[in-house]
């Protein structure tokens, strides 16, 4: 993977979450906003109304996993860290615009290395706003705990917490060595002092949804933490992402040939406000996934960012169309 904050590869031991036995993705897909390689005309998704406004606190993580989406290390700060002042000029833009939004979320990186995150998610609360915050509740966040613990409102935040498998093993085959045991520990941690929480593993190639959710279910009850691994919304398990493996592409054709409506897909009814390294203001990104792509840059306001999202990128088919996955809780 590409450092972006020193233009440097970054060698990483092989994923366990890696697609095997896949094609390359052919030079001439995702090329064309408008057209499919075939030459039909690609699918768009129109905003339904806003109602999850995602944050990217920053890139800046404490681990280095071997398949990050968006690249986070202890040191890649292209993504740098938004403000409390600038989280709360979404929030008023919100209210200017009288948008439907009832859930603001946060991911990273990690959030908790943006030493402003508990004052934001005070904000958010204060505000009126549901919470779900994205961490993998290691020394970052135990850090904050008796800010998290003194927050008003909390009964609307979620934290949900990033196990990639039910073992030890795969998941620090991922994250790395000496890992599972800070994150288990920081998840009971959270669930003994009554937050709610979620969790956020990944498919292995060839396992079960069943079998994964029974895995996890043994591991939750070992230690006593109140997530029912059956549900899709405190269990989520994501597909796997490689923009790089061949995927089908998603034409207009294809909304009544898979039986899915586009207004289920995540760009919808969601946008992502990131801050770039360099640039003067934060700006919207159609998807979580896609901070860096300019094809899904929708300006620096959530009103230029209301218009519809071509869906021109892997990932949209493998993760969203194909994957009926989202990122929202």
């Amino acid at each position: 993977m590409t450092d972006h904050s020193r233009n440097i590869e970054v060698i990483a031991a092989p994923s366990p979450f890696a697609l095997s036995d896949v094609q390359p993705l052919p030079a001439q897909k995702f090329a064309d906003p408008m057209l499919t390689a075939k030459g039909d005309p690609r699918a768009s998704v129109a905003m339904t109304g806003l109602a999850t406004l995602w944050f990217n606190t920053g890139t800046l993580c404490n681990l280095a996993c071997t398949s990050c989406y968006i690249e986070s290390t202890p040191t890649n700060d292209t993504l740098v860290y938004i403000t409390l002042e600038e989280v709360c000029a979404y929030l008023d833009e919100i209210d200017s615009l009288a948008l439907p939004t009832r859930e603001i979320a946060f991911t990273g990186g990690e959030p908790f290395m943006n030493r402003e995150m508990v004052p934001i998610i005070q904000l958010c609360l204060t505000r009126g706003f549901d919470v779900l915050v994205l961490t993998n509740a290691m020394r970052p966040m135990r850090r904050f705990e008796r800010e998290l613990l003194a927050l008003s409102g909390k009964e609307r935040l979620t934290l949900r917490v990033s196990l990639d498998h039910f073992t030890g093993a795969v998941h620090e085959a991922e994250r790395g060595p000496n890992t599972w045991d800070i994150a288990i520990d920081g998840l009971v941690w959270l669930a003994q002092n009554g937050f709610d929480i979620a969790v956020a593993g990944r498919h292995l190639a060839g396992e079960p949804d069943a079998e994964a959710r029974a895995g996890y279910a043994r591991l939750f009850a070992e230690h006593a933490l109140p997530v029912d691994a059956s549900d899709p919304a405190r269990l989520v398990l994501f597909p796997a992402m490689d923009e790089t493996a061949d995927i089908a592409e998603i034409s207009t054709g294809c909304w009544d040939i898979l039986n899915v409506d586009p207004a289920s897909m995540m760009c919808a009814s969601s946008r992502m406000v990131v801050k770039r390294k360099g640039e003067p203001a934060p700006r919207v990104s159609a998807c979580t996934l896609l901070p860096y792509q300019p094809d899904f840059d929708m300006g620096t306001s959530l009103a230029e960012a209301m218009r519809d999202v071509r869906l021109n990128h892997p990932h949209c088919a493998r993760f969203c169309v194909l994957g009926g996955a989202s990122c929202s809780a």
